[in-house]
């Protein structure tokens, strides 16, 4: 068994064969999908989707590229559906920041106030939290320890291999890992997987986008969390079952218990 944690089963690029992605991923032994909520505008789609297919969960969140579209009323109607799972994803990505040096620090304290609004919704509602940190490790870490994101934990989604971010294993944090594992690229993440503690290991696609080996270039699927798997455990030195049912166990503490 394999829980995909972040899917965007509501991208357009799925209108066409959704059924048929989800077929192949179950006959290949993925049985959960959680689709990320990252833009106000694709909430209700994800939604729908999830109460179509009875494996598919959803979490309620924005993205820091579409803060304009945050909205408290929002978490506040959707947050108790029987299919929501957690809040975002939400944090820090200053990759993309564009203009003055002001122009900058503003965007960058936005992201910050609307990160901290999702981690106190995330505690209102005890769900945890679907973090996404991108070029912001020190911020994303201080916001996340000083508004005691430890009561409801969370997964640094798509873990971007920064050791300073490791202790967060001790803050109720867990680590996704998906396609980049496979890349030629990916050094700084292949030597930290192994510091990674066992227990907070989880595995995600990002679908559809980061397509690992051999299926770069494609549209992402949760099939290919197979290939994820099968790297972490050539990896870690052990069988990629007990990678499946260790990642499917840590998953399901996080995200059903």
């Amino acid at each position: 068994m394999i829980i995909d944690t972040h899917i965007h089963l509501d991208d357009s690029r799925y209108d066409d064969d959704l059924d048929e992605v989800l077929d192949r991923a179950k006959k290949g032994g993925v049985e959960r999908f959680i689709i990320p909520g990252a833009d106000a505008d694709t909430l209700e789609k994800a939604i729908a989707i999830s109460e179509k297919y009875d494996d598919v969960y959803f979490a309620v969140g924005i993205h820091p590229y579409d803060l304009d579209g945050f909205d408290e009323l929002v978490f506040d109607k959707y947050v108790n559906h029987k299919k929501c799972v957690a809040i975002g994803e939400c944090g820090l990505d200053y990759f993309r920041l564009e203009g003055s040096d002001e122009e900058k620090q503003a965007e960058k304290d936005k992201q910050k106030e609307i990160f901290v609004k999702q981690i106190e919704i995330a505690k209102k509602y005890k769900k945890p939290l679907i973090v996404h940190i991108r070029d912001a490790s020190v911020d994303s870490k201080n916001i996340l320890i000083e508004n005691n994101a430890s009561e409801v934990g969370g997964v640094l989604h798509c873990f971007n291999a920064d050791e300073q971010l490791l202790s967060l294993s001790d803050n109720g944090f867990y680590f996704g890992i998906g396609g980049v594992l496979t890349f030629k690229n990916a050094k700084k993440l292949v030597n930290v997987l192994p510091k990674i503690p066992y227990e907070k290991l989880v595995i995600e696609t990002d679908g559809p986008y980061l397509t690992p080996t051999p299926h770069r270039g494609e549209r992402n699927e949760p099939l290919y969390t197979t290939f994820v798997a099968s790297k972490m455990a050539e990896l870690l030195e052990t069988d990629v079952d007990e990678i499946k049912k260790t990642t499917s166990k840590n998953a399901l503490k996080l995200f059903f218990n």
